[in-house]
């Protein structure tokens, strides 16, 4: 059953285990409760500029995020935030300084300290890498559309190009998103993976469900037959995390470098924004990475 959204909650920011013993690494998941936006039910740490919210709402809610997350200077300055404008493309750009220009892609790469790697996301998957040897760090959003063309799988080999980066020291970890259990596709998407990946067959199934989108958003589905719905058949569901972690393994980085953050954005809307559950009228949460300054 679905939780309903959560009101006057506290901040909540989720962290990977696996890079907890890194001490020069910044890194987290937002979630949805607590913050100074109040457009999407109760308050909420909406992290993007929507045009449902007031830009000083997401200002202020930015300002608490990176406090939180210790991304500030010994005088309390918050460090830089490089964000992309995201286009679901495979373009990874190196930063080695908080861009004159707005930067469009869908990763970022760099060993500069005191930067802040971030993606936005309500449903795609975001994922972040380490180099815990050479301490280069990668933040990339993977939607389908980003997942297709193997945004992950290139980013690491920019990290390699770029940084020397060796698979075997790279530790990777992917965060919220919609999971295969909502995410239903159409033909088109399935067919777009077929022609790419030699194991797309893994990534997809065939589901029945009386719980499933269809059921739950009946006009997203609505048709011309009477009385006004045909038959839907089983719906086609991809699973993103087990797509980026096959590119991640593809790429060289090991099976027990690679974690998962729980969460479900469609399942759970007192936790997570989701761009589909809630009719493209959300907020929007961010993954962030970061290399402490000496």
């Amino acid at each position: 059953m679905r939780r309903p959204i959560a009101v006057n909650s506290p901040l909540e920011i989720l962290r990977s285990p696996s890079l907890s013993d890194l001490s020069w690494l910044v890194h987290g998941f937002s979630t949805r409760p607590g913050g100074h936006s109040t457009c999407y039910g109760g308050r909420s740490l909406n992290l993007g500029f929507t045009p449902q919210d007031a830009r000083d709402n997401v200002e202020r809610n930015r300002a608490i995020f990176l406090r939180s997350l210790g991304a500030a200077d010994d005088d309390g300055k918050s460090w830089p935030l490089v964000q992309m404008k995201q286009i679901h493309s495979a373009i990874t750009h190196r930063v080695n300084a908080a861009p004159r220009e707005v930067l469009t892609g869908d990763g970022l790469i760099t060993n500069a300290p005191g930067l802040l790697l971030a993606v936005k996301t309500a449903d795609c998957t975001p994922i972040l890498v380490v180099d815990v040897k050479r301490r280069v760090v990668g933040v990339f959003h993977a939607g389908w559309r980003g997942t297709a063309p193997r945004v992950v799988e290139k980013g690491i080999g920019e990290m390699r190009r770029q940084f020397g980066s060796l698979p075997r020291d790279l530790r990777a970890v992917i965060g919220p998103s919609i999971r295969s259990c909502c995410y239903s596709v159409g033909a088109e998407v399935q067919a777009e993976f077929e022609s790419q990946f030699t194991y797309a067959a893994d990534l997809f199934e065939e589901v029945f469900d009386a719980n499933a989108l269809h059921v739950r958003y009946p006009l997203l589905f609505l048709n011309q037959r009477a009385p006004g719905h045909g038959d839907l058949g089983p719906e086609i569901h991809l699973d993103l995390v087990k797509a980026n972690r096959r590119q991640m393994e593809d790429a060289g980085v090991r099976e027990q470098n690679i974690s998962v953050v729980d969460g479900c954005t469609a399942c759970d809307r007192a936790r997570f924004f989701s761009h589909r559950a809630e009719f493209g009228k959300t907020g929007r949460m961010m993954a962030v990475i970061g290399i402490r300054p000496e």
